[in-house]
């Protein structure tokens, strides 16, 4: 039975308000995707974040080269460093039968973890380093009496890393020296800023 223009005006009129609800519908699922998207963010953000530095380690030592390590860790002690409970003051590493090991890294205890569960805080832990890193570091360390500090433990994509270095003691007038050199530097930096703001004022 052909429809009269009164009932394909009302069809058309239903029509457009179907679209225009599936279009606000659209605009509400996107709007509501983006608190999620910067949520996704910020974890990426927190996973890649500095825990721990060793800034005696950078006074006590010539850092001549550097390297990333991958760390094996206890579930306990990932959560703590999570939470940052580190000290790396008195850390160094050794080469034990090819294998490059840390020790006096102190991680206290996870606060729920007992038992079976907890880990013990001094205990020495492995680090991840490819062999050929691994000779290379223990043949100039030997030759030149070089010796291997952790500069700072940090979290890359969600997994514990360790910034390994081969550096060179100072004796003290080279620790005075470095002294006078960064405070030295930190002057001139302030100076400059200082006069560039004046510089803008003027």
């Amino acid at each position: 039975m052909p429809c009269t223009l009164e009932e394909a005006t009302v069809g058309q009129g239903d029509y457009r308000h179907l679209v225009m609800a599936a279009a606000k519908k659209k605009a509400t699922l996107l709007n509501s995707g983006r608190p999620g998207t910067a949520k996704a963010t910020g974890h990426v953000a927190e996973a890649n974040r500095v825990v721990a530095s060793n800034r005696r380690a950078r006074h006590d030592y010539e850092i001549l080269e550097t390297v990333e390590c991958g760390i094996v860790l206890q579930g306990s002690e990932v959560k703590s460093l999570r939470a940052g409970r580190i000290a790396l003051q008195d850390s160094y590493a050794r080469i034990i039968d090819g294998e490059m090991w840390l020790f006096g890294v102190h991680i206290p205890p996870y606060a729920q973890a007992n038992g079976f569960g907890a880990h013990e805080p001094d205990r020495k832990r492995k680090l991840l380093l490819h062999r050929r890193q691994i000779d290379e570091w223990m043949g100039r360390a030997q030759q030149q009496s070089l010796t291997l500090v952790p500069l700072s433990i940090y979290f890359r994509d969600g997994r514990a890393k360790v910034e390994l270095a081969l550096a060179r003691g100072r004796r003290q007038y080279d620790k005075r020296h470095a002294i006078a050199t960064r405070d030295a530097n930190r002057e001139a930096q302030r100076e400059a800023r200082a006069a560039q703001r004046d510089g803008s004022h003027r």
